[in-house]
């Protein structure tokens, strides 16, 4: 399986930036989702999207369907990547789901590990988890059911070449996102939580609050109106908390 395509978004992160930050999407989708974050972001933090496999501009790759293979490639490309800056996570959904374990097994390793986390459309307690049965649902079903979460374009919907496109990518995902198991591991670097009013993937009105003890510097949950993908609508706000936050852990860091 190849992991030689363009992992990030750009490829290069500025160099003018202080902090880096691992931007990971939702199921099914790459990094066309944080388009407009390099903009919405200060000068002093450097965004890089990540796209997986199988999707958008690596497309004739072929896609991760097991949990472990994917960490394992997702984890080797951050590494590969680093410099001697700073750097962060955010992500949303299954995004969240990998940015969280990867940020476990760098602290676990001793080496390079995030200096905060942002976790957004997901908890490891309380939120809906998909099973293998479900990634393998007719294409029809499988389109109504992303449809009632919003989370691509509607014209995507109504084009069979994007839907030919979407659909392989978004099974894949729950494939691996049906093997998530939670061990109750938590991080020690400060954790900031995301999420929509009325998300239709939380099943448990409390969800979120399970991050609190995830982290000993947790630094709290900021709800949206909007479903799962709240984060559409409500970029600017996400990204200027998350920025103030992430720049006072990085001052605090060499002061």
């Amino acid at each position: 399986m190849s992991r030689e395509g363009q992992w990030f978004h750009p490829a290069e992160p500025s160099l003018d930036a202080s902090v880096r930050l691992f931007l990971l999407p939702h199921a099914g989708s790459g990094a066309i989702i944080y388009r407009d974050w390099e903009n919405l972001l200060p000068s002093d933090i450097a965004p890089q999207a990540v796209t997986l496999p199988g999707r958008h501009n690596r497309r004739g790759e072929a896609t991760f369907e097991d949990w472990d293979p994917l960490l394992d490639a997702l984890h080797e490309a951050v590494l590969d990547d680093l410099d001697d800056r700073p750097f962060a996570f955010f992500g949303h959904c299954l995004g969240a789901q990998l940015a969280f374990r990867l940020a476990i097994r760098m602290e676990e390793d001793g080496g390079p590990a995030p200096v905060m986390l942002g976790m957004s459309g997901w908890s490891p307690q309380g939120f809906f988890l998909p099973t293998e049965e479900q990634s393998r649902m007719p294409a029809a079903e499988m389109v109504e059911w992303i449809k009632k979460l919003g989370s691509f374009p509607a014209e995507i919907y109504d084009n069979p070449e994007m839907l030919a496109l979407v659909v392989p990518a978004l099974r894949a995902d729950l494939r691996v996102a049906a093997q998530y198991v939670d061990d109750k591991a938590g991080v020690s670097c400060p954790l900031a939580s995301y999420g929509g009013r009325s998300d239709p993937l939380q099943e448990h009105p409390d969800a979120m609050t399970h991050w609190a003890g995830r982290s000993p510097d947790y630094l709290g949950h900021s709800e949206y109106p909007g479903g799962h993908f709240y984060i559409d609508a409500h970029a600017q706000s996400v990204t200027a908390h998350f920025a103030q936050r992430l720049q006072r852990v990085v001052s605090a860091l060499v002061s």
